[in-house]
């Protein structure tokens, strides 16, 4: 589609071979914005490709990855990414936008549905805040780990001295690590995710089974399968074993730049005595190091929280990123005090 008057030509879904170029020049793109990403999203089944390929008569081309949920699409919310994918947003050539392209993108994704959700990434153009008047606006915090100079500077400088301790302590535990590339230890990941499951209901003071039908929701086999098929070799599922026994692990994904620590399991009682997570992401950042990546994504986290805290205590630096919202009706507003209802009733503590 053309818009004429200067406006760009607009195709949907985006084509794989412009994605890819796009995000080939554009160094700072992060790995859910990458096509592996996009097909992982469309594979586990409930959403549907409608991403859209901008191209300005200036000659730049800008691709906002999107998608709906596939049942009753035109009555949905479209998401870059929806729910809990994670982060989206505009990719474009070496990552800049003019303003004025960039109030024409947003402009004509908001068109349709009841609306549109869109993450940016923590190192977004500011044209694009800038051209976001009309969208409801969020501040997220994201934490990364800055790889410069190699994990001996990074094991000097950035880890904090109980990062190293805590490693050290798992080195002399006897841990065995196993790290995967094929998806054959996403069973053993699944079975500690719901050993978490467990753990999380008790300290939020919540019922394992609404617990377990919320996380299950946010992270299913089914979408665990999908990120592992379509990263292939760039899916990496660390597991750490005490005496055989599988006490904890991660799934680390590679694309561009970025190693990104996407999703953690343990079985607490054992895994924490043994420093087995900070052994595990030691284990992947050096990796990430020696194989030229320039950042560590270690993602979301509420500041002052534990998590947020143990990303801290690996060097990872706090950023804000932004979640642009346009809706016709005020369904996040009256989900989110549907949410705030239920925690009141149960009593529900977040940590």
């Amino acid at each position: 589609m053309t818009f004429g008057d200067g406006k760009p030509a607009v195709t949907s879904p985006a084509p794989r071979a412009v994605w890819e170029s796009l995000i080939t020049s554009d160094a700072d793109a992060v790995v859910s914005q990458s096509p592996a990403w996009r097909d992982a999203v469309c594979a586990a089944g409930r959403y549907q490709d409608v991403s859209r390929l901008y191209e300005f008569p200036s000659g730049r081309n800008v691709i906002l990855p999107l998608a709906r949920p596939r049942r009753w699409p035109w009555s949905a919310v479209a998401g870059s990414w929806p729910r809990t994918w994670g982060v989206g947003g505009p990719i474009s050539q070496d990552g800049r936008i003019d303003p004025a392209e960039a109030a024409v993108v947003l402009a004509d994704a908001s068109r349709g549905g009841l609306g549109i959700k869109i993450h940016l990434r923590y190192n977004a153009d500011g044209a694009w805040l800038s051209a976001a008047r009309r969208f409801q606006v969020e501040d997220q915090s994201w934490y990364v780990l800055d790889l410069a100079g190699g994990f001996g500077d990074v094991w000097q400088h950035r880890f904090r001295g109980t990062a190293r301790t805590a490693v050290r302590k798992a080195e002399r535990s006897g841990i065995d690590v196993e790290v995967d590339r094929s998806g054959r230890l996403l069973r053993v990941f699944c079975d500690l995710y719901e050993r978490s499951i467990q753990r999380w209901a008790g300290m939020q003071h919540e019922p394992v089974r609404l617990t377990r039908w919320r996380t299950i929701r946010e992270t299913s086999p089914r979408m665990l399968a999908s990120v592992a098929s379509s990263f292939g070799r760039d899916c990496a599922i660390w597991v750490a074993r005490s005496m055989g026994q599988p006490v904890a692990a991660i799934i680390v994904l590679r694309s561009g730049g970025y190693a990104k620590y996407w999703r953690g399991a343990m079985d607490k009682e054992l895994a924490a005595p043994l420093r087995a997570n900070e052994l595990l992401h030691r284990l992947a950042i050096e990796e990430a190091c020696r194989d030229g990546y320039r950042f560590y994504d270690m993602g979301f986290a509420r500041p002052g929280s534990q998590l947020a805290e143990f990303k801290k205590k690996l060097g990872a630096d706090l950023h804000t990123s932004h979640t642009l919202r346009a809706e016709r009706l005020p369904l996040h507003t009256l989900d989110r005090r549907s949410r705030d209802m239920v925690k009141r009733v149960i009593g529900f503590h977040d940590v």
